[in-house]
């Protein structure tokens, strides 16, 4: 990773503005304040306030990874995916109502979510290790969401905006790892009825489980590695579309189930 630059007051300003946009102002690009602002600035950023947020008493659930499209990591020139932190308040309920006007510009995504069994071993850090740490996988919807203006992102953007996060929603149907092929598995997300994204496994840094090597490697270098219980949003298997105020939104993954959430008024 790029060494950090920018100062502990831009750091810590930067998180604030962030903070502040959760209240309903959305700022303007990082990047174009911090011009020499770097990946590590990102996460320095990000980190901060996952600092702060879990100081206020939120409690860490998992971690979300994003940019595991080929295409998404070439338009914002980087060659790698992307991590931020999930908190246990922005799970919504199968089936339950997210509420718009907790959110500034939200889009939905399919994923595959992982439940791990334990900590990951790095030291041998196994297609078949990796199997062997996850308890089950689920369907997930990931409402994305940006404090940037106009989703007008950059990885230091995003990054630093805790991967574009805003929150999730997970099926209720747990399926084994062993009963299910992940590359291949289909997706098709609809809104209100409508099919607006298809996708499969592969899409996802060519299969979920790569993506969720590539965090349990990432996240245990950053001294924060993943252990029993946490949730790992794998990425999107699709592209992603925008919702609004009385939208209904359901996910179906071939092997995994659907899952569904709409939007309050």
């Amino acid at each position: 990773m790029t060494k950090a630059v920018l100062s502990k007051e831009d750091i810590e300003g930067e998180a604030a503005r962030l903070r502040e946009a959760y209240g309903g102002q959305t700022v303007s690009p990082i990047r174009e304040r911090q011009t020499t602002a770097t990946i590590a600035d990102a996460y320095a950023i990000q980190a901060f306030n996952t600092e702060y947020w879990m100081r206020q008493g939120r409690v860490r659930a998992g971690a979300k990874i994003g940019l595991t499209a080929k295409a998404v990591q070439k338009q914002l020139g980087v060659d790698q995916p992307d991590f931020g932190t999930l908190f246990t308040d922005m799970e919504i309920k199968d089936g339950d109502i997210a509420s718009i006007g907790a959110l500034l510009q939200p889009k939905v995504e399919a994923e595959v979510a992982f439940v791990m069994a334990r900590r990951p071993d790095i030291a041998r850090l196994t297609t078949a290790e990796l199997l062997n740490s996850v308890a089950y996988a689920l369907p997930a919807i990931e409402i994305v969401d940006s404090r940037v203006a106009n989703w007008d992102i950059g990885i230091v953007d995003t990054i630093a905006d805790n991967a574009s996060s805003g929150l999730f929603v997970l099926g209720t149907t747990p399926h084994k790892l062993e009963e299910l092929d992940l590359r291949l598995c289909g997706m098709v997300l609809e809104v209100n009825g409508d099919p607006v994204s298809f996708g499969a496994g592969a899409a996802c840094l060519g299969h979920p489980l790569h993506a969720l090597g590539w965090l349990a490697k990432t996240m245990a270098d950053n001294g924060a590695p993943l252990g029993e219980g946490d949730v790992v949003l794998s990425g999107a298997l699709g592209p992603m579309a925008a919702v609004s105020g009385g939208d209904y939104v359901e996910a179906r993954i071939e092997g995994l189930g659907a899952v569904r959430v709409a939007f309050g008024e």
